[in-house]
């Protein structure tokens, strides 16, 4: 890759960065496509999160800005615009400046979530889905599976209050759907996802109790340190269809490139470029 006066930036906001995996899937992409931009890791502890990001977006050569935790929240209070996503979800992981000079912001994790499982076959619309866990990724995912129609939407998090808040949004911009906080007993649901951190650390509980899935239930993850998790582990056992962390940052990119105004491609020709490391 040859930076020069010319390289668009794109910023990946966030603290801690060694987690981070889109600069080991983007820059392959851009270095094989010819794009002359860049993404850059870029380590930014809450209390400095608003000043970097305004300042970032006074570079004439910013394009955008991916922006992880813990700042999701935060950039929605910095934004001149946002998605019905951003809305629902009260958080924002995209940044653009538009051309009047505006920050407009959308969310692209529960976007990238609903294109893996459509992916792989399971339909949507009219489906049973539970979510467990309604921060930042689980309010996305929700807002998103809220979007694809499906029939019915339970969510739990351990802070009930945040479920039922969550609701509320859903709610206000999905009246139609069927959707109520619950516990996290996956039997009846076609789909099951753990929208928690459970599963980045050895000794983590599991989000769900396993035995009580079914062969038929399709279950999602959102840990992406490894690629099978302890529960993809424990649900693979039972029979059930999975999708790894890692295929929902797959699967949104396509959608990120066109929201910064850059040639697109396919999740598949992303993950077989893509330098990953674990």
């Amino acid at each position: 890759m040859n930076i020069d006066g010319h390289t668009g930036l794109i910023a990946h906001i966030g603290y801690p960065t060694h987690t981070f995996k889109s600069p080991m899937i983007y820059n392959p992409y851009f270095e094989s496509a010819g794009i002359n931009a860049v993404v850059v890791p870029m380590g930014c502890r809450s209390e400095h999160f608003v000043p970097v990001l305004r300042s970032f977006f006074a570079l004439e050569n910013a394009v955008g800005a991916l922006i992880t935790m813990p700042h999701k929240a935060t950039t929605v209070g910095l934004l001149d615009d946002s998605s019905v996503a951003v809305k629902v979800a009260g958080s924002c992981n995209a940044v653009r400046r538009d051309a009047d000079g505006r920050l407009v912001g959308d969310m692209f994790d529960g976007e990238g979530f609903v294109r893996g499982v459509r992916r792989k076959g399971l339909r949507l619309q009219g489906a049973r889905a539970l979510v467990v866990g309604s921060g930042g990724v689980g309010s996305a995912i929700a807002a998103s599976l809220a979007g694809a129609s499906v029939g019915a939407l339970a969510l739990f998090d351990a802070n009930p209050a945040s479920a039922r808040a969550l609701v509320e949004r859903l709610r206000q911009h999905h009246p139609a759907l069927e959707v109520f906080a619950g516990d996290n007993d996956p039997r009846g649901f076609d789909l099951v996802v753990n929208a928690t951190p459970l599963g980045m650390n050895a000794d983590d509980p599991l989000p769900l109790d396993v035995d009580r899935l079914s062969p038929h239930t399709f279950v999602g993850e959102v840990v992406m340190k490894a690629e099978m998790t302890p529960l993809l582990q424990a649900a693979t056992a039972r029979g059930c269809a999975v999708q790894i962390g890692t295929d929902m940052l797959f699967e949104q990119i396509p959608a990120y490139l066109e929201f910064f105004g850059l040639p697109t491609t396919t999740a598949d020709a992303l993950r077989a470029g893509a330098r990953l490391a674990y």
